[in-house]
């Protein structure tokens, strides 16, 4: 037997334990990998199984950077500067103030949902002094809380309004309200109107109103600019004491409203001295020259008069006018019964007169000779009457009220 050879039974317990090897190592193997998971694992078995560190590589970039030796590694990440500790709670109150009057309506709405802080400042009647609602799509709930945070100047034209009662019941600080061409149940006005005591400007043109809300006018003795152009609903009797109690304003626009031949007497015979604009046109069959010759002595200070759409009123009404020495603007539209030739006169009757309106009585041809005649005088210039009305036709998309814009509006 050779000394290479083996006996059989040696040759046969190497290839017993031959895979039994293998099976311990794939079990140490198993069971260092349990180990590393486990949470007993001892620190050597980490550090054997854990990945080595990567070393750098270096490159070598053309032979006149032969001996050279490059670098490739990342940089380090830039750590971010630390913010400065500035937070909204650090602010004053005053602050917080003056930055909370940039925001708009709906903002500031949602600023005042964030905390008992943040609220009492949203809701600081600082912010809510004037207010402009238009385009709201919740007028109603808008409308109260702006009421609520006692808001002086507002401004809601051409919105509709469901809610039939706004409830409080201390006096109100509006001084200048606009609510022309909305769409709000009487009652809801009158809970309005009841309230004021301040008012100065007030424009409710083509609204629904009662003898109650008349009786509530008269409890502003400061109102100033009145504009109830196209109103219907109130009696004569009520119009009168309004105009009674009222006897500040300067301004005020009846005109096209739903009067009988009562009412525009009521209206000539209760004017104050102090009107200096007035707009009393669209009565065709009810304003004759007896009312023309009454509101001529009652208001000698007129500045700006509109008749227009009065049919019964002939030239012998030019004379009567021709007392009012301050007019500035009269408007006689569509006034059929004045003849052109009573017009050539008037630059004489009317010295200050700047501008006459005679739409519907001068024909177009004949305006350049009348212009000639009177060039110092405007003609047809005027389409609209702009007394008491809170934003004037030229200016409509200027959101202003009274020549001036409201400070917190809808965000568009």
């Amino acid at each position: 037997m050779s000394s290479h050879s083996m006996p059989l039974q040696d040759v046969s317990r190497l290839i017993v334990q031959g895979p039994q090897t293998k099976r311990t190592k794939r079990r140490s193997r198993d069971c260092l990998g349990e180990g590393v998971e486990s949470e007993c694992t001892p620190t050597e078995l980490i550090q054997q199984w854990s990945p080595g560190h990567k070393h750098q590589r270096f490159l070598s970039k053309g032979k006149e950077n032969h001996s050279n030796q490059f670098v490739l590694g990342s940089r380090p990440r830039r750590r971010k500067e630390s913010s400065s500790n500035v937070s909204c709670d650090l602010l004053p109150d005053e602050l917080l103030l003056r930055i909370s009057s940039y925001l708009s309506l709906q903002d500031l709405l949602r600023m005042a949902l964030v905390c008992k802080r943040w609220r009492r400042v949203a809701l600081d009647k600082a912010l809510w002094t004037s207010v402009d609602l238009e385009g709201s799509t919740r007028t109603d709930a808008a409308l109260q809380q702006v009421l609520r945070n006692g808001v002086r100047r507002l401004r809601c034209p051409r919105s509709f309004i469901e809610r039939s009662h706004f409830t409080g019941s201390g006096p109100l600080l509006l001084v200048q309200m606009d609510l022309s061409s909305s769409s709000i149940p009487t009652s809801a006005l009158e809970s309005i109107v009841c309230r004021c005591r301040l008012l100065e400007n007030l424009s409710l043109e083509g609204l629904q109103l009662s003898d109650a809300i008349m009786s509530s006018l008269s409890a502003n003795p400061h109102l100033r600019q009145l504009n109830l152009s196209g109103c219907s609903g109130f009696s004569a009797a009520a119009v009168g004491q309004t105009l009674q109690r009222c006897c500040s304003i300067k301004q005020l626009n009846v005109s096209w409203c739903a009067f009988s031949g009562d009412h525009v007497r009521t209206v000539v015979d209760n004017l104050s001295s102090t009107v200096t604009h007035l707009n009393l046109s669209g009565y065709r069959e009810n304003l004759a020259l007896d009312d023309v010759k009454v509101l001529v002595t009652r208001c000698p200070h007129i500045h700006t008069l509109d008749l227009s759409d009065s049919t019964l009123l002939m030239a012998d009404c030019l004379p009567v006018l021709k007392q009012l020495k301050a007019l500035v603007h009269l408007s006689l539209s569509r006034c059929y019964h004045i003849h052109l030739a009573a017009l050539t006169d008037l630059g004489r009757m009317f010295p200050a007169l700047c501008l006459l309106d005679m739409f519907g009585v001068v024909p177009d041809s004949h305006l350049p000779q009348l212009k000639k005649e009177m060039p110092h005088i405007s003609i047809n210039s005027r389409p609209f009457s702009n007394v008491a009305r809170p934003t004037p036709a030229s200016r409509f998309s200027d959101a202003l009220m009274w020549n001036e814009r409201c400070h917190l509006r809808v965000k568009p």
